[in-house]
């Protein structure tokens, strides 16, 4: 259902071919199914193949009736035999408390991979059955291009149009997605925000003679299927760490959809004690946490480029929780806030929200601290956006809390920053070798709804 109670219901496959409802909300289960049983954790050195295991059964309540469990079982290990953690994910100690979450260890170095690669194969399974081709639109402030292109490059029945804000990634995380030398991606390059290109996305959404000439589709974290495979690392950490202990997380966030898939995976049940949203300069999440007023601001290019966005769009899930799924209430605080630049929770909400999160957040100089402090203590190097999670967790953790911060992207990803704080150049691993030598193909466009639509009609094969 949508979280703006105008659109009709709808099941899981048309829900992962159509990105935002047509009345703009976006679409949540009408109930969040239990975790079902799961396997026991096992000892260290024995963990290869639980998380291929969890992912099949977390998710395939979810899938009820649109994939069967023979087939979901093949495309969750196809999806990870490309990354070069045996078990996918890995656990890293800061210390006895404090664990690093690695989630980069899939094809481009980045979290986003690891829900991309299998949300691709979804989209390749639902498409051939029906027999269709689609055009995928999104909006990248960093990782999600490159981890959405990766994906579904060489795909027949899929052509993506991914946007990112000109001059505001990083180098490496720019040319790993014009450098993709694959006929059916486009990078796009757009003169204004992140925020300016995810709005870009939900105008095409809206245009429905759009929608339907070129049978668009998402696969940011508007899209549920993205969420829904994100909720399995947070079980996997949990078994991982033995079961025994409900650990807090804390997640560097920007669009809200990382930190609200481990909320889903708390109402399905995880053991969890707290969940940290982390934030850099542009913190308006951790600012709306606080005071329970979402308040835009300008935003900020900082060392976490990832994280540089003020209109959070995954926030508007768990709005449509705290309004007790009241789709018409939902929609005017996200319309108050689209118009005016402001909205605000009443008291009892927002207790409630601060009951579900805790938040805050770094500046640039206290993520480099931050970097040089994981470095000279623990022999890690992380990159900005995991060292704004681990300053934060530093800073709100309680004693004796066990606490598990979300490591996001591969610091050979951000070298220049990496080596402002420690001192050492990160090495790449391989998918990052080579990139400076490579050929770079980008359209740059303006700000302009006109200009990106006629570019996705020209690539679409409908």
């Amino acid at each position: 259902m949508s979280t703006r109670g105008r659109s009709p219901a709808l099941g899981f496959a048309d829900v992962l071919l159509s990105g935002p409802a047509p009345d703009g909300g976006l679409y949540v289960p009408e109930q969040t199914p239990p975790l079902p049983p799961l396997p026991g954790p096992g000892p260290a050195d024995a963990s290869a193949g639980l998380y291929r295991e969890l992912a099949a059964r977390v998710m395939a309540p979810f899938m009820a009736g649109a994939v069967t469990a023979d087939r979901l079982a093949a495309m969750v290990g196809e999806a990870y035999d490309a990354f070069d953690e045996p078990d996918v994910c890995k656990l890293t100690a800061l210390d006895d408390d404090h664990h690093l979450l690695e989630l980069y260890h899939g094809p481009t170095g980045a979290f986003k991979d690891v829900a991309l690669q299998l949300v691709g194969r979804l989209f390749d399974h639902e498409l051939g059955a029906r027999d269709r081709q689609a055009v995928i639109v999104g909006a990248t402030s960093g990782d999600t291009g490159s981890a959405a292109m990766e994906a579904v490059r060489d795909r027949d029945r899929i052509d993506i149009v991914m946007l990112h804000p000109h001059g505001r990634t990083s180098e490496i995380q720019r040319r790993q997605m014009t450098t993709l030398d694959a006929p059916n991606v486009w990078a796009v390059a757009i003169d204004g925000t992140f925020d300016d290109c995810q709005d870009l996305v939900k105008a095409m959404f809206a245009d429905e003679a759009l929608r339907a000439e070129a049978n668009l589709a998402a696969v940011n974290s508007i899209n549920w299927a993205r969420v829904m495979a994100q909720v399995v690392y947070y079980v996997w950490a949990w078994a991982r760490l033995g079961g025994q202990r409900a650990p807090t997380f804390c997640v560097p966030t920007g669009n809200f959809g990382n930190v609200y898939a481990g909320h889903v995976a708390r109402r399905m049940g995880l053991p969890t004690d707290r969940l940290i949203a982390a934030s850099n300069a542009n913190d308006i999440i951790s600012r709306f946490i606080e005071t329970g007023e979402l308040a835009a601001e300008p935003v900020a290019a900082t060392l976490s480029p990832s994280m540089d966005i003020q209109i959070s769009s995954n926030l508007e899930r768990l709005l449509f929780e705290l309004f007790d799924g009241d789709g018409a209430a939902t929609a005017e605080l996200v319309s108050q806030f689209r118009r005016r630049g402001r909205a605000a929770l009443d008291p009892d909400r927002h207790r409630r929200l601060t009951s579900a999160l805790d938040g805050d957040r770094l500046g640039d100089s206290e993520t480099l601290e931050a970097m040089r402090r994981v470095w000279e203590s623990s022999g890690v190097l992380v990159d900005p956006h995991t060292a704004v999670g681990v300053g934060v967790a530093e800073r709100r953790r309680r004693p004796g809390e066990l606490v598990v911060t979300l490591a996001t992207a591969h610091p050979a990803k951000f070298p220049d920053a990496v080596a402002a704080a420690t001192g050492v150049v990160p090495e790449p691993p391989p998918a990052l070798a080579g990139l400076a030598d490579r050929p770079e193909r980008c359209v740059r466009l303006p700000n302009d709804l006109a200009a990106v639509a006629e570019l996705v009609r020209s690539v679409s094969r409908q």
